[in-house]
């Protein structure tokens, strides 16, 4: 006990390492008990890590590199969108418009525009490759440097866009200690999302480019908090133009703005100019793709999420459960255009009711009204997580780590050949999620000593 105790740290360091090299080498995503086995592990050696009281911050950091290396020579095993973009990047070296064009289009018609055409579209899956590609320019521009890098190869590819996501999450430790300091948190906070292996196995090993949206939306609320509101408006338009989510959080500003000011005419001003200015640079972003298709294909892509397709979901599950008791049939299509009407009125509430005029309380209300969307929502992918992950690190609330802990019983589906949700699964992943946020939410009572 004596020697567990005096080299702790060392033997969680050790047996993590090794726990993330069998899950990026040695694992397959229908391999579910042994997923959950590595899963809860790696979990339980991260909270021993961060509640460690002999670790210094510096260590901290060095494993924040290390588990990550670990996957860089790995293929990602529990997602396969990667080829979709590598296949986006290289369309784009070959100066062709990947938001034009189907990739089943092209072998239908035995084309071959880029290099291991089959092998791509193959691996993106007959789903993703007949549907118009979804992703913003600068997420475009991520593709586009592995393909200049590695034209011809997927796994040297995969080595380029593991950098980018690994320099996004370091920038974001940057950005997110010099906020916690400057909100008097303590700094080891920004550990539980850079050093959370939910975060480790998703963005760096299954190649999902949230951290590289997360540090450009991380690093506008540093300059926002500088009152550098011009700047901050630029890098809010690069994160919306790697992910679209950061749109909704636009009209939380508005008491930033307006309420800051003793002239609410100026703020208003001011308030008018910041949203001037995300859109209009978003839009510049969007303008080297523009063809008259394009605003088609994109809207129709995206609508596809709110429309056609269910996963993980909540809320949702409830409703459509509700719509076969009453009409007898899904009601997807009906429900994919209620529930964003419902999130736009407490997006509005939010914005208009609740004082955001501190970056805390702006974070907050932003990690709930995303919260809102993502319950009623009608597909919620594990990586989704990783957004309301990194606001959470700046106020007092934890569900989202939580979270990030159960959202692997969603890989459930997975186990299937065909994938199927076990709705069971799904249970006890919001049932153990919505009793933790219950429990932050509700006050909590004055305990005195007797």
């Amino acid at each position: 006990m004596s020697f567990f105790k005096k080299y702790k740290d060392v033997v969680l360091i050790s047996i993590s390492t090794f726990l993330y090299f069998v899950f990026a080498y040695f694992l397959e995503r229908t391999e579910f008990s042994k997923l959950l086995f590595l899963w809860f592990s790696l979990f339980g050696c991260f909270y021993l890590l961060i509640k460690s009281k002999t670790i210094t911050f510096s260590t901290l950091v060095g494993l924040t590199v290390l588990f990550r290396l670990v996957f860089l020579f790995s293929t990602p095993n529990l997602s396969q969108d990667f080829y979709r973009f590598i296949w986006d990047g290289r369309m784009i070296l070959e100066g062709l418009n990947p938001y034009l064009s189907l990739p089943e289009t092209f072998i239908q018609q035995g084309l071959k525009p880029v290099s291991e055409i089959s092998a791509l579209y193959n691996g993106m899956g007959q789903l993703n490759g007949s549907h118009y590609t979804n992703y913003p320019p600068l997420n475009q521009l991520c593709f586009l440097i592995a393909a200049l890098f590695a034209s011809k190869s997927i796994f040297g590819s995969i080595i380029v866009l593991r950098f980018i996501i690994i320099l996004a999450d370091i920038g974001i430790l940057y950005f997110g200690k010099k906020i916690l300091e400057r909100l008097n948190l303590p700094i080891k906070n920004i550990f539980w999302y850079v050093l959370n292996p939910f975060i480790i196995i998703e963005m760096t090993g299954n190649l999902h480019f949230e951290p590289v949206m997360l540090f450009f939306l991380i690093w506008s609320f540093y300059k926002l908090h500088q009152q550098k509101w011009l700047f901050s408006a630029i890098l809010i338009a690069c994160s919306v133009s790697v992910k679209l989510i950061p749109l909704l959080f636009l009209p939380l500003f508005f008491q930033w703005f307006v309420k800051k000011e003793e002239n609410w005419f100026i703020g208003f001003k001011k308030l008018i100019i910041f949203y001037t200015v995300i859109i209009a640079t978003t839009i510049l972003f969007f303008l080297p793709f523009y063809s008259s298709e394009l605003i088609a294909n994109y809207s129709n892509s995206v609508g596809l999420w709110f429309r056609n397709f269910e996963f993980n979901a909540s809320f949702y599950y409830i409703f459509r459960e509700i719509g076969y008791l009453f009409r007898g049939y899904n009601e997807i299509a009906i429900i994919g255009k209620v529930t964003p009407i419902l999130t736009i009125l407490f997006l509005l509430s939010l914005s208009f009711f609740r004082k955001n005029n501190t970056l805390k309380k702006l974070i907050t209300a932003i990690l709930f009204c995303l919260c809102f969307y993502y319950f009623t929502a009608t597909t919620i992918h594990p990586w989704y997580v990783a957004t309301p992950l990194i606001l959470s690190v700046f106020t007092k609330y934890k569900f989202p780590v939580v979270w990030s802990l159960v959202i692997i019983l969603s890989y459930q589906a997975y186990a299937n050949t065909p994938w199927q949700e076990d709705l069971w699964f799904v249970l006890i992943e919001y049932l153990v999620l919505f009793s933790f946020l219950i429990y932050e939410i509700l006050p909590k009572p004055n305990l005195k000593k007797f």
